[in-house]
Parts: structure tokens; sequence; C-alpha cells
């Protein structure tokens, strides 16, 4: 028998992605997958070996804090003020996840009531509906516009959203269209956040991926930012620890202890040896991220490069391992991405998947080698869907 709950939950974009992708492999065309957000990189080598020495120490064998061990919630902190030059409280204001999709699920079960409003970007992650529809709540979608440079418009949110809502997902480096946030940006959404009531979730899961030597802000660097809100920070993309689902939420005390009360309900704890593990990737020299951003530099290049040549009109993304590309005219979103895997075996997300106003894009990632890319453009060119001329 499945619960009400679990038959209203939305379905899921991701798995029916993978479904069509599996159909094609079954049928015996190579496919280029540019439609994944999976990290294609291994885990770096100071990190498993921190994990392998961690699971043979006997005291780390049994249950954990349940709001993580002392050391892992100390790294975190030393990891904002070092990486960032923000002050964090590693004993309230830090929370130590199991993976940053739990902590945007968990939000409104910790923290709203049946009948309160979340506020949501469209385009955005699909799977803050999940949270949304576990907690029987509602919402509303602020509209990230290509003309305002995909940020939200708060002075176009109706009257009685802004006076329901009690909290308000963000989230730069965006995904899906890599837009990344200023300083006065997230000063401006406090700003609008304190004068509504409402408090403020940051999903930062791309931000250590900045490219051009341009590093991604934490929401935390704006002033008042800790006094509403929090930023959820995984370490799956930044190092390739995708698999081990670790993460942490650090900010504001209030929202920090919701989080812990409802996971202390929830979860015994995370194995220690993965905590150790990601100590050591908070707290050793930052080379490998260096290094994986300089490749998904390059491989965004070719990207470019590439669509371009072929009349493609797109732009460079900034941050994350995503690029935001319009649809040719003509198509919809879906009709594109469909045709892209059934005439060339290359796989895009399609753009509506993340919202209503994801119509019209393509979210490409930067996940396969640059051959690869390069490949996966020349077959598209080879379709006549687009012309030199166009460029």
């Amino acid at each position: 028998m499945i619960s009400n709950r679990l038959k209203n939950m939305p379905p899921h974009f991701f798995s029916g992605l993978v479904k069509k992708v599996e159909a094609a492999k079954q049928s015996g065309m190579d496919i280029i997958n540019l439609g994944r957000g999976n990290p294609d990189q291994p885990t770096p080598d100071h990190i498993i070996k921190a994990l392998q020495q961690a699971a043979e120490r006997p005291e780390n064998h049994g249950y954990s804090p349940f709001n993580g061990i002392p050391e892992l919630r100390k790294a975190v902190a030393d990891f904002y003020k070092r990486e960032y030059g923000v002050d964090v409280n590693p004993d309230t204001e830090v929370a130590i996840l199991g993976g940053s999709k739990i902590g945007l699920v968990e939000i409104p079960l910790a923290m709203m009531n049946e009948g309160d409003l979340l506020l949501l970007p469209d385009p955005g992650y699909p799977d803050y509906l999940s949270g949304v529809s576990l907690a029987n709540i509602e919402y509303d979608t602020m509209p990230l516009l290509k003309e305002n440079g995909f940020m939200p418009d708060f002075s176009s949110i109706a009257d009685e959203s802004k006076q329901k809502a009690k909290i308000m997902y963000l989230n730069y480096p965006n995904n899906p269209t890599s837009a990344v946030a200023t300083i006065p940006f997230f000063e401006e959404a406090i700003s609008f956040a304190r004068e509504n009531g409402i408090f403020i979730v940051h999903d930062m899961a791309y931000g250590g991926i900045g490219f051009d030597g341009v590093k991604p802000i934490s929401y935390l660097q704006a002033d008042g930012a800790k006094e509403i809100g929090i930023e959820m920070y995984t370490l799956s993309k930044t190092y390739n620890m995708a698999g081990w689902r670790v993460a942490f939420a650090v900010g504001n005390s209030k929202m920090i202890e919701a989080i812990s009360r409802l996971q202390s309900q929830l979860f015994i704890g995370m194995f220690p040896g993965i905590q150790h593990a990601a100590i050591a990737a908070l707290g050793a020299d930052q080379s490998c991220v260096r290094e994986l951003t300089a490749l998904y530099e390059n491989r965004r290049n070719v990207l470019i490069r590439e669509c371009q040549r072929i009349g493609w009109n797109v732009e460079a993304p900034k941050a994350s391992f995503f690029a935001w590309l319009p649809v040719p005219e003509g198509y919809t979103s879906e009709s594109f991405s469909d045709i892209l895997l059934q005439q060339a075996g290359v796989v895009v997300a399609a753009g509506n998947g993340f919202g209503k106003y994801g119509e019209g894009f393509v979210r490409v990632g930067l996940l396969e080698s640059e051959e690869r890319i390069a490949e996966a453009v020349g077959r598209i060119e080879a379709l006549g869907i687009f012309t030199a001329s166009e460029a």
C-alpha cells in the first residue's frame, strides 16, 4: 500500500530523463549524455585516504552525534572563515546533512505548517517540490527571466504571496541557468525578506565552481544574512563526492536548530568515517578544486566555441558545470531535446522540466570530455537545424 502523501508527490523529472536515455542505449545508440548532473571525475585521493584511515579506527564504528562530530562542524566554520571571511559558530550555526537535497526537503517539514507558502525560483531545481508535497504546504514561483539576468524581481511578487510566504529559496550559482549573484542582489533579497517576515534558504550547491578567475560569492557575505537565513553547501560538486552524501547548512541559529531537531527524529547520524573525509576535503589545500574548475572551464570553452561555430547563438556560463542554451525557433524545449536524443544520440535536459519559465531552453552539462562535447555539437550540426550564418 502506498500512502496518499507519496501518491501526491510530483513526478521525478530526472527519473523520466534516465528512462529515455536507457531506452536509447538499449537500441544500440552511442549516447553522449550532456543532460546529467553527476560529476564524471573521481573523488580526490587525499579524501579517499582520509576515509580509509578513519574506517580503520574502532571509535568511528559506533553511532555518530545527531548534529555531526564537533571536528566537522569546526572544519565547516574554518572553511567559511577562510573562503568567504564569514564568522560561523560551529556549535549553533552549523548543521551536518546527508546531502543538501535532504536539507532542502527538510526545511518545510522543520519550519512550516500546512497552508504556509514557500517562494521558489522558476526555473529551479525540481526536487524543491518534494518538500512542498511532503509538508503539505503551498508554493508560488518567482520567474527567472533572461532580461533580469535570471534573478527574481521582488517587486513583481503578489501582495498575497508576500503576506503568506514564510520561506524563500534562492540558488546561485543557479541550476539550471548558471547565473551568478552579486552582493547587491543578496542585500536586496534580505531587505525584501525582512520587510515581509520571510526567511531565506540559499542553495549554494555549485559554489566552488566559478570561471574566468571569478569565485562565486556566499549569501552569508551580505549584511544581515544570518539574521534571516541560512546557506546550504554540498561537497558533491566541489569535491566530486556526489555519492558520499555529505553537506551542511550554515547561518541563522534558529533555523539550524529546527533542522537539527528534525534530523534527530529521522536519522541516527552520518558514518564518522565520511565526516572525517569531509574534514580532509574542507581543510586541505584546495588545489584539487582549482584543477576541477579549470577542467570545467576548458570544457565550457569548447562547448561555446563549437556551438557558435555551427550558428547556435549561445552565451558562456560564468559558473557551475551547466550551460543554459536557447532552443532554435520552431521547437519547444522537449521537442528539441527529443530530436537530439533520437536523431543524434545527444542527451540534454529540457528546460521545461525545471519549471514554466524554463521553456525555450535546454540545460547542457559539462560532464563529458572536451572531445565528446565537440563530437556532440558536431552531431547536432549534422541535423541541419543551425546554419553558421546565424551566429
